[in-house]
């Protein structure tokens, strides 16, 4: 576990140094706030569209060949597309290499198998807690050091990301150990890897229908929070990229001391399923309450606020994973991973126009909280579907 862990922690401060500047880099090629927002949503859909199509193939490649070389094939494809952008000089690049790094990029999703493999499944929600716990570590360091590096030159965060992508890659070939042995391999049809397929076979899976629209609704309201973050927050607070830096600092302070220090507490206390719907209730009003703040701090107060919202995930994570057999994670997890990719397809193609309908509109005016409001009704549908779901399948035992 410690090495995945630490495969993951690279991985997420790599992903993480870049997010408080690329908004700005996407700026440097437009001429307005709304054209950024509309590219920048664009530069998103690129990668979101090839990682949908991407991630059930190789998820279902790693229950075939192990997860170790496909996760070097992520941090391979990582470091290239970071040096690229840093030296893009045209609009279409950005979104070029977007496309190639989203069709290679299933690292997170091949490390939830790789925990799979190595966990029993009573364990399985604390575990997926601890990973979880070192990609808030990582949203910890990586966008703090993003903003500073991106005040001294715009281009200096994707130089740096790309070396860790590079060390990641040198750690995991010469280090990281294989999780899946030989004999709990399958052979793999590539034609049942398709992104729609795999995510009927989610959908089949014992007990976990009703899970996947759940999925789906907490996947499309997350990732449309981190299209608008970092611009809404530009917009709303004038922050730049050292204080958006801040902010996903503290977002990731919260997620480690959530699923890093709290899960197994919480969930012996309440269950998975009982977490699962409160963490979701929890969001909602969290969501409601971003869009309604006037003062930045007030970010920062319900980012504290909700860690209940922060452990929702890998509970219902560990249903999924549980629910699956041990031949089948690498392609159960592409499929949760795809589910999510999907999401932030659409995401994109609903936060940024919701955010250019409202970029003109004074800063103190409630209308310019729209996208998270938009989250909001979001995560209420999701919560009301998990209560109905719940209450129509039995009670497991609570994690230890």
């Amino acid at each position: 576990m410690r090495f995945i862990m630490l495969t993951a922690l690279i991985d997420m401060v790599t992903i993480g140094l870049i997010i408080p500047v690329l908004p700005v880099l996407v700026g440097t090629f437009t001429d307005n706030l709304a054209d950024q927002a509309f590219w920048y949503g664009a530069v998103m859909f690129a990668f979101a569209v090839a990682n949908f199509f991407g991630s059930p193939v190789l998820g279902a490649l790693s229950d075939r060949y192990g997860r170790r070389p496909i996760l070097l094939i992520g941090f391979c494809g990582l470091a290239c597309s970071l040096f690229v952008t840093a030296l893009a000089t045209k609009l279409w690049m950005l979104i070029a290499v977007r496309v190639v790094s989203g069709a290679l990029m299933a690292n997170i999703s091949v490390a939830n198998a790789y925990t799979a493999d190595i966990t029993a499944p009573e364990d399985r929600a604390r575990r997926f807690g601890q990973l979880g716990a070192m990609l808030g570590l990582g949203f910890i360091l990586g966008p703090a050091a993003g903003g500073l590096l991106g005040g001294i030159d715009i281009r200096l965060p994707f130089f740096v990301a790309g070396g860790l992508a590079l060390l990641n890659l040198a750690y995991g070939y010469f280090v990281l150990p294989e999780s899946l042995p030989p004999e709990r391999r399958r052979a793999v049809s590539l034609r049942s890897a398709n992104p729609v397929a795999s995510l009927i076979k989610l959908g089949e899976l014992k007990n976990t229908g009703g899970l996947v629209a759940v999925i789906a609704l907490g996947g499309l309201a997350q990732f449309t929070m981190y299209t608008v973050w970092v611009l809404y927050n530009s917009f709303r607070f004038d922050w730049g990229p050292q204080e958006n830096g801040w902010s996903l600092f503290a977002s990731g302070l919260a997620s480690v001391l959530a699923q890093g220090l709290l899960l197994k507490r919480v969930l012996l206390h309440f269950g998975a399923q009982r977490l699962a719907v409160i963490g979701l209730a929890s969001s909602t009003v969290c969501f409601l309450l971003w869009g309604l703040a006037t003062e930045g701090w007030m970010m920062y107060a319900l980012i504290g606020a909700n860690l209940l919202g922060v452990m929702a995930t890998p509970a219902i994570q560990s249903m999924i994973s549980n629910a699956a057999d041990a031949r089948t994670q690498g392609q159960t997890m592409g499929a949760v991973a795809s589910l999510n990719s999907l999401a932030s397809v659409v995401a994109p193609m609903i936060a940024a126009p919701l955010l250019a309908m409202v970029s003109h509109l004074p800063k103190d005016d409630w209308r310019i909280g729209a996208p998270f409001f938009f989250c909001a009704a979001l995560q209420l549908a999701a919560t009301l579907i998990s209560l109905r779901y719940f209450r129509a399948i039995p009670t497991p035992a609570r994690s230890s």
